[in-house]
């Protein structure tokens, strides 16, 4: 036997096992979830990889109950937190209470908030003031919350699956920026196709109900997770993918004339590492066990669309970034892809 043929073979197991894991908890989702297969994909690509998804579209279109199911499917501790004007950082982290201890004095005890979970659900997040959503942003970072002046570490896995309604309707606030960069990916919910819709009506309007059962556990997850970053990475696609990035700053040799004419901001480094990390899970889904130009192509527009901030010329023209992400794309393939004779 060669040197090689060991190691090849250890990950050719290990990459069938994460395809027939993934298959398992797609098709227990499916069983609940009409449709919207690029939704549920780019949300579990978000997990697999160890990230928070941002789903946004108009109330109704089943982004609660997914995420429901997808806990539902991972034997996950869950906990959802409606997000309403009137709610306070203490009201998701926690707070100190007193309590008497058996010597009849009182001591502070803390008692943990619904961002003690593994799956978070930010149901309506952009209803929230800027301040409680703010109060997110440690738990996202570094898996933790601070309260008066002690860190507490929160359980793993940990995701944040937040979902947000149109920054036209009433009542929105539109996310920091800040906070908007550590969301792995940004998912838009698309109506239902008609098809959809129907299977939909049958489903929920009749005598029995569908619900999903846990098919995979915390640590087969956190091993899935492990092993997709095993991936390799040849270094020009790596390449293609920070141009990619880069290409998202206006004062960028590698942005298109799009960019430069109507972004204000462009993606931080954790847009790169959105863009590699959920490539390589793009390639395992697809049989492969080496990133491609594709596997990027497929995962730019959730990783870069909530990056890129528009100036104000942009927002007067009626542009989108998933217009400019277009562009990015389609500038960084022709720039790069023929070098390599792609």
């Amino acid at each position: 036997m060669s040197e090689t043929s060991a190691p090849t073979r250890d990950i050719e197991a290990r990459a069938h096992e994460f395809m027939e894991r993934y298959r398992g908890l797609r098709a227990e989702i499916g069983k609940v979830i009409v449709g919207q297969e690029a939704v549920v994909q780019s949300v579990l690509v978000a997990i697999l990889a160890g990230g928070h998804a941002l789903l946004e579209g108009v109330p109704g279109l089943g982004k609660t109950l997914l995420v429901r199911t997808i806990s539902d499917a991972l034997s996950l501790k869950f906990n959802r937190v409606q997000f309403t004007p009137d709610l306070m950082p203490a009201d998701i982290t926690g707070t100190n209470i007193v309590m008497e201890d058996p010597a009849g004095g009182r001591v502070f005890q803390f008692q943990p908030g619904p961002l003690f979970a593994n799956i978070v659900l930010a149901d309506e997040i952009n209803r929230a003031t800027p301040k409680t959503q703010s109060a997110l942003l440690e738990a996202m970072q570094e898996h933790s919350i601070t309260v008066a002046g002690k860190i507490h570490r929160l359980v793993e896995p940990f995701f944040v699956l937040a979902t947000q309604n149109p920054l036209e309707q009433e009542g929105t606030y539109p996310l920091p920026e800040a906070q908007l960069d550590r969301f792995l990916f940004k998912v838009m919910v698309p109506f239902p196709t008609l098809q959809e819709l129907s299977a939909i009506v049958d489903r929920t309007t009749g005598t029995s109900s569908d619900h999903a059962s846990a098919v995979l556990s915390a640590d087969e997850l956190l091993s899935m997770q492990r092993f997709a970053r095993e991936i390799v990475v040849e270094g020009l696609v790596k390449e293609y993918a920070l141009k990619m990035v880069l290409a998202t700053h206006s004062n960028s040799e590698h942005a298109p004339d799009s960019v430069r004419r109507f972004a204000r901001y462009g993606a931080s480094p954790r847009g790169a590492q959105a863009l590699i990390l959920a490539a390589k899970i793009h390639a395992l889904l697809n049989g492969r066990y080496n990133v491609a130009y594709d596997d990027v192509d497929e995962v730019s527009m959730p990783s870069l669309r909530h990056r890129l901030i528009l100036n104000f010329e942009g927002e007067a023209e009626g542009m989108t970034t998933d217009q400019l992400v277009a562009d990015i794309r389609n500038r960084t393939r022709e720039a790069s892809r023929p070098q390599v004779g792609v």
